[in-house]
């Protein structure tokens, strides 16, 4: 049975390369009948964060990637947090110790920057020269007498190759001398990455590790240990990096690079889902749109390309828009509160008490929504009674020599109307073609400018729906008054 892992450090948010490699993961293991598996890597001390842990978890669980095994949810291979299980490790370096694979370092900062500096400075690339690998017992003494504290390196073999079958990037060579005797464990006393990665993957049975191309340069390492331990080594896929549209390393110049963001939004977890799968995924056919079992149906490695994928953010719009278009306009709705609240357009309490109003407003201009947050740039007709010309193409429309008549009919039929709703809209116009004698673009579009300063937007009818008796008439008399 194929079991997989995401396995990120909590130092930071749940980034967009690392929710991608968490979804690869799990699609694999979902499509295997395999084990999706969920640890922290927690080795970086000075960076980790509950807050961060938190953030990815909740990011994770959002995007409806809920693993089988790991943290919050147990196994039998835990604990499931790095820094829990140093009683772990720690007889594993005394293994590699003991057979020589690994030794105590005592050397100083301030010489190995020494060393990086001579390496460069003869062309080649910086590595430790093993200056501590044959200490004697006397200078061990000596060392440790000057409070020097030691790191434990791994003894890396001279000049072997190291391959790298990669299920996405094919046979990868290294050598080991442009390696050096790597840290394993620092003088803290703690694993450091590619030593507690190489035992936790061992000890919790994962056969596939599926993660970003940034690892690659990591895996020689890693299997150097697998190898010096005598544990199986897994298989590897190496996935893509992501790219801006510009194809540089994506950035914040390209857009969010965080999952929270794209949630504090108001995009859609299926289509962030949807989006994700196809970067550095490649399906059958031409269909872009599927949901998450589908993907899990479909989903093989042999799919996944070896060239960069580029973060397209007009793709995940188009995307996210057929999504907000197939969801239920509660949910939209539900969405859309806290952003017409952020700016001020209505407050919790008037969000409560006419909630079907704001359904309406949300109906009206759902569909042209690429984000569920962009709806604050949509309903600001909605809003006040003022009527502001978005161009001159609008003030255009107004200057026409029947449209002061055509507004004053309008005005009286909505004076006149018992009710102003969409029964009364759909019929209006029909009414006022005939009272006016106009028709056509000629007779929607003044209406249509005049209330509401704009060209373009959504149906007139559910416009005037929404606005109702008492806002049309202050926006018809606010436009003649100070547009005409």
């Amino acid at each position: 049975m194929e079991r997989v892992r995401f396995a990120p450090s909590p130092t930071g948010h749940l980034h967009i390369g690392g929710a991608r490699t968490a979804l690869f993961n799990y699609l694999y293991a979902k499509h295997t009948g395999g084990k999706f598996i969920v640890r922290i890597e927690d080795t970086d001390l000075n960076r980790s964060t509950e807050e961060s842990e938190k953030v990815i978890i909740e990011g994770l669980k959002w995007l409806g990637i809920i693993w089988d095994e790991g943290i919050e949810v147990g196994g039998d291979y835990g604990p499931y947090r790095s820094t829990e299980r140093t009683y772990i490790y720690n007889p594993y370096v005394e293994r590699l110790l003991k057979e020589g694979k690994a030794y105590l370092c005592y050397c100083t900062e301030e010489e190995l920057e020494a060393e990086r500096q001579a390496f460069a400075a003869r062309g080649e690339m910086p590595r430790y020269s093993g200056k501590c690998r044959h200490l004697t017992e006397e200078d061990r003494r000596r060392l440790e007498s000057e409070g020097r504290k030691p790191v434990v390196r791994f003894r890396v073999p001279d000049d072997e190759v190291i391959v790298v079958d990669d299920i996405v990037r094919g046979r990868v060579e290294f050598n080991s001398k442009d390696i050096g005797d790597f840290i394993i464990v620092k003088s803290d006393g703690i694993p450091v990455y590619n030593f507690a990665v190489t035992i936790d993957d061992h000890l919790m049975k994962i056969t596939t590790v599926i993660r970003g191309e940034e690892h690659l340069s990591n895996t020689p390492r890693q299997i150097l240990i697998y190898k010096a331990l005598d544990f199986d080594v897994p298989k590897f896929a190496h996935v893509s990096l992501i790219l801006g549209k510009d194809r540089s390393k994506m950035s914040k110049r390209h857009g969010s690079t965080w999952v929270e963001q794209y949630r504090d939004a108001g995009y859609l977890p299926e289509a962030i889902v949807n989006f994700l799968a196809l970067l550095g995924w490649s399906p059958q056919g031409e269909e872009e749109i599927f949901s998450l079992d589908e993907l899990i149906d479909m989903f093989t490695l042999d799919r996944v390309v070896k060239n960069p994928a580029v973060f397209d953010i007009d793709k995940l719009n188009h995307i996210n828009g057929i999504y907000i278009r197939k969801s239920p306009v509660e949910r939209i709705v539900d969405l859309a509160i806290p952003h017409l609240v952020s700016v001020g357009y209505v407050t919790e309490e008037f969000a409560k008490e006419n909630r079907e109003w704001i359904t309406k407003v949300v109906e009206a201009v759902k569909d042209g929504l690429p984000y569920v947050g962009d709806i604050v740039n949509h309903v600001g007709i909605f809003f006040g009674d003022e009527v502001r010309l978005e161009n001159e193409e609008a003030a255009e429309v107004l200057k026409q020599e029947h449209v002061s008549a055509l507004l004053d009919e309008f005005l009286n039929m909505i004076k006149e109307a018992e009710e102003v709703n969409l029964e009364f809209a759909q019929g209006l116009f029909k009414e006022l073609r005939k009272k006016t004698g106009v028709k056509g673009k000629a007779l929607f579009m003044p209406v249509r400018v005049a209330i509401t300063g704009q060209v373009h937007g959504p149906e007139l009818v559910n416009i005037i729906d929404i606005m109702g008796k008492d806002k049309l008439i202050k926006r018809i008399e606010y436009t003649k008054n100070n547009l005409i």
